[in-house]
């Protein structure tokens, strides 16, 4: 850019894109963290190990829905821990693999004070691929109270709870 005196004129902000960040200077307080931040299933809630793995397919109980599959290892104690399994037959994308698992990690997580101590292992199956978010979510509840370990759901059907005294 040429200036109308004929001078080259030069940007008054000389900092690289790199630089562009404002960065605290030593001495100054960091800024706080927003209290925002997405919540996390710790590492203790996970089932990571392969000798867990094994364990759970070897010793624990099965219980099958078309999307799902659940393999749970009660244990007496330790809170219960999340393991995932997600092959490359159900999605060779790791894109919609990773949602898969996200969206099952999240749903455990908001239910994992309900549930009793054990190993749970979620085997996505193929129909997992195209199923909605909802339908994965509630796959897991069904498999979940299937196994007992979430109590069920209020039937909304028309006979009254054998509770009721009617009849």
């Amino acid at each position: 850019m040429t200036s109308p005196a004929g001078t080259i004129a030069t940007p008054t902000n000389n900092r690289s894109p790199a630089s562009a960040v404002e960065r605290p200077k030593q001495g100054q307080p960091k800024q706080e963290q927003p209290t925002h931040l997405p919540a996390r299933l710790p590492a203790q809630a996970r089932v990571q190990a392969k000798a867990e793995f094994d364990q759970v397919f070897a010793q624990g109980r099965r219980y099958a829905h078309p999307l799902l599959a659940l393999h749970l290892l009660r244990k007496p104690s330790g809170g219960a821990k999340l393991g995932l399994a997600v092959s490359r037959k159900v999605d060779p994308r790791a894109v919609a693999r990773n949602r898969i698992k996200r969206v099952l990690r999240e749903q455990f997580r908001l239910r994992r004070a309900q549930l009793p101590p054990g190993a749970y292992v979620v085997v996505a199956r193929r129909a997992a691929r195209t199923a909605e978010h909802s339908g994965l979510r509630a796959a897991l509840i069904t498999l979940l109270q299937r196994a007992g370990a979430l109590p069920l759901s209020p039937s909304t059907g028309t006979m009254p709870p054998p509770d009721s005294g009617a009849g």
